[in-house]
């Protein structure tokens, strides 16, 4: 069984202490180092996401797809993707279990007899669908707040299945590449009034899920049709950029082969 252990950065964690220390000093008029040495200033104040960690008592164990081109490598999944940003924005300790979809071990199927990633095992259960777990984590762990607006979560949710129908498309005149172009062209239009993000200046739930949607279509597009985003949507190409540049992203993304291979029988088939 092939494990990969995450933890905090040292950085999101002293960063997360010095503005901790800076709201004390603010509020309280005193010097850092009497709150740092204070023995009651950890139990006044502290933030959430310190308690949220300090009550697991393991890293969560998460089974994802193992990466079929680099041994001990994480996979293609957009969804395994999308519940590592989760763990990674908030902070939370985690446990890979990179599983061969090819060939399944007994374990995994003991504990998921459906076979699916991803999943993860919170307070003692194994749980599937990243849906379900990226709202169990947000409930559970609550800081930062994640949660994307009802009437937000909606957009730029078409991208992923519009991308896809071009993909496999034989017919250049069938319509599936207007189609796309016509769901990127509103979701430019809404990130230039709305953005940067979908819930405006904050990350959310839904930047989270769509990001390795659109990386996929990057890859996958620009390998097996030549494609890229038109210059003339601005403000997605920009949006992209955000969001692929984030620590948390290029921590968790797949390889570029993977992502080619993952999508290959799309194409073929």
């Amino acid at each position: 069984m092939s494990t990969t252990t995450a933890t905090p950065t040292a950085w999101a964690l002293s960063s997360t202490l010095r503005r901790h220390l800076h709201n004390l000093h603010t509020q309280t008029h005193l010097p850092f180092s009497a709150i740092l040495h204070s023995p009651t200033h950890h139990l006044r104040r502290r933030p959430r996401c310190w308690v949220a960690m300090a009550a697991l008592s393991d890293p969560l164990e998460v089974c994802v797809k193992a990466s079929t081109t680099v041994p001990n490598k994480l996979g293609d999944c957009p969804f395994t993707q999308r519940v590592l940003l989760t763990l990674e924005e908030k902070n939370l300790p985690y446990d890979l279990k990179l599983v061969d979809l090819a060939n399944k071990p007994e374990w995994f199927l003991k504990t998921n007899p459906e076979g699916k990633v991803p999943v993860i095992k919170l307070d003692e259960k194994w749980i599937g669908d990243s849906d379900v777990i990226t709202q169990a984590l947000d409930e559970k762990f609550p800081e930062p707040p994640l949660a994307t607006p009802p009437e937000k979560a909606s957009v730029g949710s078409k991208i992923f299945s519009s991308f896809i129908g071009f993909l496999k498309s034989k017919d250049p005149n069938d319509g599936t590449e207007q189609a796309l172009l016509n769901e990127l062209a509103s979701f430019d239009d809404y990130i230039k009034e709305n953005g940067p993000f979908i819930n405006g200046e904050r990350i959310s739930a839904a930047d989270l899920s769509l990001g390795p949607k659109l990386y996929h279509m990057e890859i996958a597009l620009g390998h097996y049709k030549e494609w890229s985003v038109p210059e003339s949507l601005p403000h997605l190409k920009s949006y992209m950029k955000r969001i692929f540049n984030m620590d948390s992203f290029i921590k968790t993304r797949a390889l570029v082969e993977d992502v080619i291979a993952g999508w290959g029988p799309k194409v073929m088939g």
